[in-house]
């Protein structure tokens, strides 16, 4: 019987891949460069002989090459040889026909609204809201309710790469529980509104919330919380503040949505004579630490002032275009130097969680609009989902690239099979030709999290059962 690359190389190994260990694998289908005579250190695992697609900043892409992992880092990226001349894995893959590269990195998200897919499609930004969304959440929305929809995110974000979100919602500790033993890291935002919603019925509750849950969560290892201000048009001044200020009494990031449609920045020019960044501005809102999601009614003086101030920036390109939101001006951000990502926002307004298809989507939009195949080039776009997407979180230094002290935080992309053959550029491949199924091996912190499409964290029949459930109480909650 003739077997796939992918499948080869895990049925052969017929190996758990977890950081501990559970035995002894047998010898992998293709031989390993063998160690030199002179002393080796023992690791957790090597990823040997795939294309390495590091995202470093020299733009290394190895092929062959293996990465070394011991415990929660990244000891070294390098050639086969190089690294069998160090390293000794106790467990070793031979990956031929894939490719390694950072787990992908998704700026902006409301995860439990997963649950939400599909409910009301083909509107207007403020028509999805007012009449759908926020309906749908004040009858829905509960403690089980956001449990089984950050499973139901978690298990697709694991399935397509994804290794680290930015959320956005209510009764976010539940999130993060969920998030934590799902296995991803997550930048997690204690939703602050001013109208009543399920877990706070005024901002100085919501922000009272949030003081608890950056308390219960600072120190997590996979966790950081945040402070969610949800945006200009649904906060005062007063509450927006507030929530800045708590941001940085505790030295955690602020997540809001910013100049997402052009009624949002209409009416902030009409009622407050400034341009919504020139408010938060005026508020002493901006500053590092503060990621805003869309940025697309931004003038050429609003894109310095963000990038002046160190403000990141989460791009969403297939809920702008779904929602007719506009096209954010990504080529100036880049020109600039801004720090910006790539995110899918919620699977209610997407209506997926896929990141290779928001690659996908970010690149071709940016040729479309502005008539320039170069645009957002397939490397452009990658950074925007990996390194460039850690360094608008301020987590360049840890996650976001395939470099030594890095976290392991990383996937495995099956690029034997038809669709993806011939391949003469792996990066060109991973924007224009890869899916999220075609993720083999998801990897966060060490530890395995997906193994040849198994996912290990979570019950996928039991998430799937209990998102199908929730599914129909929405249905009767909205008749």
């Amino acid at each position: 019987m003739q077997l796939r690359a992918a499948d080869r190389v895990f049925l052969s190994l017929a190996l758990t891949l977890s950081i501990a260990g559970c035995g002894s694998p047998p010898a992998p289908a293709r031989s390993a460069p063998q160690a030199s005579s002179t002393a080796t250190t023992d690791v957790s695992f090597v990823l040997d002989n795939a294309i390495v697609v590091t995202m470093d900043g020299s733009g290394r892409v190895l092929s062959p090459g293996s990465v070394a992992v011991d415990g929660t880092n990244i000891v070294a990226v390098d050639t086969p040889e190089a690294i069998a001349a160090k390293y000794r894995g106790r467990q070793r893959l031979d990956l031929a026909g894939h490719i390694v590269l950072p787990g992908l990195i998704n700026t902006h998200t409301h995860a439990p609204m997963v649950l939400y897919r599909g409910l009301a499609d083909d509107l207007a930004l403020s028509e999805w809201l007012e009449k759908y969304i926020f309906p749908a959440e004040a009858r829905t929305v509960s403690p089980e309710f956001v449990r089984a929809g950050t499973r139901l995110a978690a298990l697709e974000m694991i399935e397509s790469g994804t290794t680290t979100f930015v959320d956005m919602y209510y009764f976010e500790e539940e999130i993060a529980k969920e998030t934590r033993a799902a296995g991803l890291r997550g930048v997690l935002g204690q939703t602050i509104i001013q109208f009543p919603v399920a877990d706070a019925k005024t901002p100085v509750d919501a922000l009272a919330r949030a003081e608890r849950f950056i308390t219960e969560f600072k120190n997590d290892p996979l966790i950081t919380p945040a402070v969610a201000p949800h945006a200009i048009y649904t906060l005062d001044a007063a509450s927006l503040t507030a929530a800045r200020d708590l941001s940085r009494r505790h030295g955690v990031p602020t997540l809001i949505h910013l100049a997402e449609t052009r009624d949002e920045a209409k009416n902030a020019e009409e009622q407050l004579k400034l341009s919504p960044a020139r408010y938060l501005e005026s508020l002493g809102f901006l500053g590092p630490g503060v990621l805003v999601a869309h940025g697309v009614w931004v003038s050429e003086p609003d894109i310095a002032l963000l990038t002046m101030r160190g403000v990141g920036i989460s791009h969403n390109p297939e809920s702008n275009m779904k929602l007719a939101s506009g096209t954010a001006p990504v080529p100036a951000y880049l020109r600039a130097d801004a720090a910006i990502g790539l995110g899918t926002d919620g699977a209610a307004s997407n209506n997926d969680l896929d990141m290779f298809e928001a690659m996908r989507m970010a690149s071709l939009l940016h040729k479309l609009q502005t008539a320039d195949p170069r645009a957002v080039s397939a490397k452009t776009a990658l950074e925007m989902a990996t390194i460039r997407g850690a360094r608008a979180l301020g987590k360049e230094s840890q996650i976001g690239s395939l470099e030594t002290g890095k976290r392991a935080d990383l996937v495995l992309v099956d690029v034997s099979g038809a669709r993806q053959t011939p391949m003469y550029d792996p990066v060109s491949h991973l924007v224009y030709v890869a899916r999220g199924d075609d993720v083999r091996t998801t990897i966060v912190n060490g530890k395995v999290l997906m193994r040849d499409r198994k996912v290990l964290t979570l019950n996928e029949a039991e998430v799937i059962r209990d998102a199908r459930a929730w599914a129909n109480k929405v249905r009767a909650a909205i008749k």
